[in-house]
């Protein structure tokens, strides 16, 4: 491998049904900055079928090219037909940086992928930069079960590889004049590359909202007690208009849903206000948090790490703050 041959940064562009995935379009806009220290071009790989329309949207979101492959085998993810048109187009291009988002789709895409280029995959990355001699990507990623944080790279082998959860980078601001070059790409992939076949899609119709995407959280950990004191939080968030979360802690104890966790191993978020209920702050849900505007946490201890990450601290218990809070808010807006 002449690892000189290997040029510009890819971002694979999910799209479900024809709707571009929001992680795609964050990572456009770290991949621009990516490019930008490289001096290099900004790539996004779009798959599916009839969907160039969306390609527009890629080059507004910051790419400075667009390839494109359609095939009515491409309708519906699948790991074989992904992965075939996926590694042929990077054999035949070499990318030298490629990026995709840790959702279902991208943590089944991205290993399957890199064992099959024979390169590295640093997976759940919280930062990306270069080395100071733009030779290689730096992946830095929680690590020993999240007590630390390694940077990684891949020294000697193309494409670096780089996995990244929804909502740990900010994407561009959309600019309908941006022009670039959109690609049709030729390919081959018949019925018989494809080992499975999608015989029929069920979505689950739950009324979940997107923490990922609220400007006002109240979240509860382990502290909160119970399910029944999670009310509390509830009432406070009514009445601020915000969206109640939960800690690792809470949802494993049946407090709510998976779908509101936050943290390493759930969602990251960067809401307007976080105000974090019985958290004590391990270094897991920091990462998903950290980055809100302005952080409030309650908590009996003083100490606990969430403390010391809060713009504003409240030392106490969350069943005495907690209505006074709701109580401070209903007479603010009634004096309005």
């Amino acid at each position: 491998m002449n690892i000189a041959d290997y040029k510009g940064v890819w971002v694979f562009a999910e799209q479900r049904d024809g709707e571009l995935q929001k992680v795609s379009l964050e990572l456009l806009g770290e991949g621009r900055k990516i490019a930008d220290k490289l001096g290099v071009k900004l790539t996004a790989l779009l798959l599916g079928d009839k969907i160039e329309g969306l390609a527009k949207n890629l080059v507004a979101y910051g790419a400075d090219e667009v390839l494109v492959a359609e095939d009515p085998l491409l309708k519906n993810y699948t790991t074989d037909a992904y992965t075939k048109v996926i590694c042929d187009l990077a054999n035949e291009k070499k990318p030298d940086i490629f990026f995709i988002g840790a959702t279902f789709i991208g943590r089944d895409l991205g290993p399957r992928v890199a064992a099959r280029l024979s390169t590295g995959l640093t997976a759940d990355c919280t930062s990306l930069d270069i080395d100071e001699e733009g030779r290689y990507l730096l992946a830095t990623r929680p690590a020993f079960g999240g007590n630390l944080m390694a940077t990684i790279a891949c020294a000697d082998h193309r494409p670096q590889m780089a996995t990244v959860r929804p909502g740990v980078f900010e994407k561009l601001a959309k600019d309908e004049s941006k022009v670039a070059n959109i690609e049709k790409v030729s390919f081959e992939l018949s019925e018989n590359d494809v080992r499975t076949k999608v015989v029929k899609v069920v979505k689950e119709h739950k009324d979940i909202v997107d923490i990922s995407e609220a400007n006002i959280l109240i979240s509860g950990g382990r502290g909160v007690g119970n399910k029944e004191t999670f009310k509390l939080l509830q009432d406070l968030a009514e009445v601020m208009g915000g969206t109640v979360a939960a800690s690792r802690a809470a949802v494993e104890n049946g407090w709510l849903e998976r779908d509101y966790q936050v943290g390493q191993t759930g969602k990251t978020v960067r809401p307007n206000i976080y105000i974090a209920c019985g958290i004590s702050g391990a270094i897991q849900h920091l990462a998903g948090m950290q980055d809100s505007d302005y952080i409030i946490a309650i908590n009996k201890d003083a100490t606990a790490p969430i403390m010391k990450a809060a713009d504003l601290a409240i030392v106490g218990d969350l069943n005495k703050v907690i209505p006074e809070l709701i109580a401070q808010v209903k007479a603010r807006k009634e004096n309005q």
